[in-house]
């Protein structure tokens, strides 16, 4: 396991504890998409079936477990405990659209026709699109938090130094996952203007702001 992996694990993990801990104070969800945190709660889910059957690392295994407590917790803080304050009005994304056709890949597209790598397999082409009804809802009020933006940089970071880790695994273990790399390319493309108004507004202290779709 190389640094950029582990630099990549702990971006993620750093994503949602800004995230938890962004709801945790504010007692409030607004501007939140709860549809993009069900999705990556089942991203959590299908891809780590194998949490109790294949043991590679404690560090494998307990990273697993906390990304699946805090999928889980910040969902239950959404449509729970804090449910008064989901902004269900503006999270309108369909979720079928991204359901249905990642489903169908899944099958079509695939290392081994056997349940547990077809839920591997879509665990990773989910992710790739999970991200989208949170983008879609802050392209619609036209505004994000600077918490919420924090949140955005660091989940597209872990995806650019996960891309880092695949090119150093081919570099010195000749390893090379197509599914997966493909997969996070589309996903780090969708951070792309993202990065650059993140870069250049929220760390100069300004708002982040998006033109309102007409």
């Amino acid at each position: 396991m190389n640094v950029f992996r582990i630099l990549g694990d702990l971006s993620h993990l750093l994503a949602m504890i800004l995230l938890l801990g962004k709801i945790c104070r504010s007692k409030c969800c607004t501007g939140i998409s709860g549809k993009s945190q069900i999705l990556f709660a089942l991203v959590f889910t299908t891809r780590y079936l194998d949490l109790f059957t294949n043991f590679i690392s404690i560090y494998n295994t307990v990273m697993k477990v906390v990304f699946l407590l805090c999928a889980y917790v910040t969902v239950y803080m959404i449509y729970g405990k804090f449910r008064k304050t989901f902004d269900s009005e503006n999270d309108t994304f369909r979720l079928e659209f991204l359901l249905v056709p990642v489903i169908g890949l899944s099958f079509l597209e695939n290392y081994s026709f056997t349940p547990l790598e077809i839920l591997w397999t879509f665990s990773i082409y989910l992710e790739s699109v999970a991200i989208l009804p949170q983008l879609f809802m802050i392209s619609k009020t036209g505004e994000a938090e600077t918490i919420t933006t924090h949140y955005l940089f660091f989940l597209g970071l872990y995806r650019a130094l996960y891309l880092a880790n695949w090119i150093r695994r081919y570099q010195t273990e000749n390893f090379y996952d197509q599914i997966a790399v493909v997969s996070g390319v589309v996903q780090t493309i969708f951070y792309c203007d993202f990065f650059y108004l993140y870069v250049t507004k929220v760390l100069k202290g300004k708002k982040l702001s998006l033109p309102m779709p007409i």
